[in-house]
């Protein structure tokens, strides 16, 4: 039998292994979902440079009147992103593809019905007029009207082409979303220089710009769910309607985030007027521009961490889960930390990208918030984490109260309270009490719900107590080489003598979980230079055993192999042949760069 001082010995040595695991898958995803967050602000800068200096500041300012729908778009864009990707990761975590398809077609669908409408309204409302209520100036009604008539062309590919960012992180292709990210701003800064430059279009060649080239990346994007690679396929085949509202009610928090910031912004503006005046409007969004690149690494962050947890929710894999938010805790706020440091120290270089009168006061104001807003993003990137597992775990309630406070309600009260004693600091300092007072909600929220101050990631995060398998239906084990995966047999075998399975299934049991151990591990491991675990895991329940591996391998479907040779053959792969007959229910699927083989073996008690 197992001693305990074994089974403590192999349970550290197996979390440890798991927590790298999910340390090198989450920094695998995190480049890609920080280019695509700086792509959006990247555009703006080209965007509003191209503006400044070939058009003229009128149609400046209607490029600023367009901010509320730019905001509209993203909201609708963020819901279904949100929503979408949380209830597709789940699928996936429970290996069901007819449900992910099924998530896939209903955003498609939705996606592109919103487009089109907003396509239409914008159209309509450039072409006729239909914005006088809003803007009285008439130069800056007919460059505004002028504007909406191009960029209506982009409502299609703006929201559609997020969704598929989105699904391209759950597929894996990193490279091709990469690919897409360049080319978005390429195409961008191609599309400004002819049709603002080259062809002078003015305000209608400013419009179009971003519809030229989202187009080109919607088309870049789109083209792989049309391959045969794709598990999400292109279609409305198996589209539920019925998964809509959930949908909505997942990705409405974050969404409601740019209405709450443009009600924020308006109360704050006119403090700033009041108080301050336009040269702190200016240091502000200046800043801000610059730091928006920045911000993109928090958001990136938790765009991984929705992916994971979503997808650990599906398996109901509580370790994993919680490993995922220790990364954003002890590995992303501090890599934050070192941002931070570098924003702070090039403050006023920085400055001098946007003045260059250093004995203009918004020199000054503008070093200043390069040395106090950036205290914000450590404090961010912690309740950005939390919103993301709050999200894959439908903590509906905290996230909105977390919302209203973070969106509205610290911000714009501390920024009444400070900017009248502190002048533009004050609005500097008022985020970064925002930041204070957010991370102070998920403790209290955890507080309250476990009914003592949480002293454990699981106890913060308020985990489920029946989420999951506990510990004494569980085992876990972590193998490098062949003689480990045979010692871990035997380890299996006796959990499950100790958990009262049969002995003929035990031995099975045990067999089946050495046979596709050693499989990864001759096969998979000797693939590449890099070092590799495979990580067991069995599971005892009332009706069968769960063994499932993972590894961070090549992909690798044994039933593919398995088909490779004769199945008459009784010596060719006779392994793996084995192992089909023995099981019950073999499920296998490589999702985010794991291979993740799952066996189910009914059980009878002796």
């Amino acid at each position: 039998m197992t001693t305990s001082a074994e089974i403590a010995a192999h349970s550290e040595h197996a979390a440890e292994a798991n927590a790298r695991m999910v340390t090198k898958l989450f920094f695998r995803l995190l480049p890609v979902q920080i280019m695509r967050a700086v792509v959006g602000a990247v555009n703006s800068l080209v965007v509003a440079f191209f503006t400044s200096n070939f058009i003229s500041s009128i149609a400046l300012s209607a490029w600023a009147l367009f901010g509320p729908i730019d905001l509209l778009m993203g909201a609708l864009a963020t819901v279904l992103v949100a929503g979408s990707q949380v209830i597709c990761g789940r699928y996936m975590g429970r290996n069901e593809e007819d449900g992910m398809q099924a998530i896939f077609a209903l955003d498609v669908a939705v996606s592109l019905l919103i487009g089109v409408v907003l396509n239409a309204v914008l159209l309509l409302a450039g072409l006729f007029d239909l914005t006088a209520p809003f803007v009285a100036d008439t130069a800056v009604r007919s460059e505004f009207n002028t504007l909406l008539i191009g960029i209506s062309f982009d409502m299609v590919p703006f929201i559609l082409g997020q969704q598929f960012y989105a699904f391209l992180s759950l597929e894996q292709q990193n490279k091709r979303a990469t690919l897409a990210s360049l080319a978005t701003i390429a195409a961008t800064v191609a599309s400004c220089f002819f049709l603002i430059v080259v062809a002078d279009l003015g305000a209608l060649g400013l419009g179009l710009s971003p519809s030229v080239s989202n187009w080109i990346v919607l088309i870049l994007l789109g083209s792989y769910f049309t391959t045969e690679k794709a598990t999400m396929r292109l279609g409305f085949k198996g589209i539920d309607f019925s998964h809509l509202k959930e949908v909505i009610l997942i990705g409405l928090p974050a969404a409601l985030m740019p209405a709450y910031q443009t009600l924020r912004g308006i109360i704050v503006n006119g403090i700033i007027m009041a108080y301050v005046g336009a040269v702190g409007l200016s240091a502000f969004a200046a800043s801000n521009s610059l730091l928006n690149l920045f911000w993109a690494i928090p958001a990136g962050m938790q765009a991984v961490c929705r992916i994971l947890f979503s997808m650990y929710m599906g398996e109901e894999d509580r370790r994993s889960l919680v490993d995922t938010m220790r990364v954003n805790v002890f590995r992303c706020i501090p890599l934050m930390c070192v941002v931070v440091a570098g924003i702070i120290a090039l403050a006023h270089p920085l400055t001098l990208i946007f003045f260059r009168d250093q004995a203009d006061p918004v020199f000054e104001m503008t070093v200043h918030a390069f040395r106090i807003l950036p205290l914000c993003m450590p404090l961010s990137t912690f309740c950005m984490g939390f919103t993301a597992y709050g999200q894959a775990a439908d903590k509906h309630v905290l996230l909105h109260v977390d919302t209203v406070f973070d969106g509205v309600i610290c911000v714009a009260g501390f920024s009444a309270l400070l900017i009248p004693l502190m002048g533009i600091d004050g609005l500097y300092w008022a985020n970064v009490l925002n930041g204070v007072v957010c991370v102070s909600i998920f403790f209290i929220y955890a507080a309250i719900v476990g009914k003592r101050f949480p002293r454990t990631m699981e106890q913060l995060m308020v985990v489920p107590e029946g989420f999951g398998a506990p510990d004494c239906n569980r085992l876990d084990i972590s193998v490098h080489t062949v003689d480990e995966a045979v010692r871990a047999s035997k380890e299996v075998h006796n959990f499950c003598i100790e958990h009262g399975v049969g002995s003929q299934k035990a031995y099975f049991s045990a067999l089946c979980m050495e046979e596709m151990a050693v499989n990864v591990i001759e096969h998979g491991f000797v693939k590449d230079s890099k070092r590799h675990s495979a990580d067991i895991r069995v599971v005892y329940t009332d009706d069968d055993l769960i063994l499932r591996i993972k590894d961070d391998c090549v992909p690798f479907d044994p039933d593919t192999r398995r088909k490779l040779f004769d199945p008459d053959d009784p010596i060719k792969n006779i392994g793996v042949h084995l192992v089909y007959k023995i099981a019950d229910e073999i499920e296998y699927r490589h999702t985010l760069g794991m291979n993740v083989l799952t066996m189910h073996i009914a059980h009878e008690k002796r």
